[in-house]
């Protein structure tokens, strides 16, 4: 069966977790919380069925999961959405909160990649004997370590 004809049937639990990144237990869970709304089932083996419409929900459930996004505030997003051009200015500010946090998320991580590569070089100059390399490498670690006390 095509891709196509499969989705237009549903996806199955495992096609919608391989799909999205989700666990099975958390598309379980997802749906007994409300997130998903109503799932389909096939009709002779009572089996899970993502239609198109589920499958999208779930994937940008999944988006915004990936990003941080907490069970309420995707809670609330859903909430939002419903309510249409009414609830625009309050998504934008959801999704705007949001893109800060990452943004700030991913300073630190890029500080820790940072620190990492620094003490990499720092040990390469170790292993090859070459103290010059090992302390500009010190020097870096430690200009670096002033950054986690803030």
């Amino acid at each position: 069966m095509s891709a196509a004809a499969r989705e237009s049937v549903g996806l199955t639990i495992q096609e919608m977790a391989r799909r999205s990144g989700f666990s099975e237990p958390t598309l379980r869970y997802y749906e007994k919380i409300g997130l998903l709304g109503e799932v389909a089932r096939d009709g002779s083996s009572g089996h899970r069925r993502y239609e198109p419409a589920t499958a999208a929900r779930v994937e940008a459930l999944a988006c915004l999961r990936s990003a941080g996004v907490t069970v309420s505030g995707l809670r609330r997003y859903l909430d939002l959405l419903a309510r249409g051009d009414s609830g625009a200015g309050d998504l934008r500010d959801l999704f705007a909160a949001q893109a800060e946090k990452l943004a700030a998320d991913i300073e630190r991580l890029q500080l820790r990649l940072a620190y990492l590569r620094g003490k990499a070089d720092m040990w390469d100059a170790r292993a090859r004997g070459d103290a010059p390399a090992e302390n500009r490498a010190v020097e870096e670690v430690t200009r670096l370590l002033e950054h986690f006390k803030h």
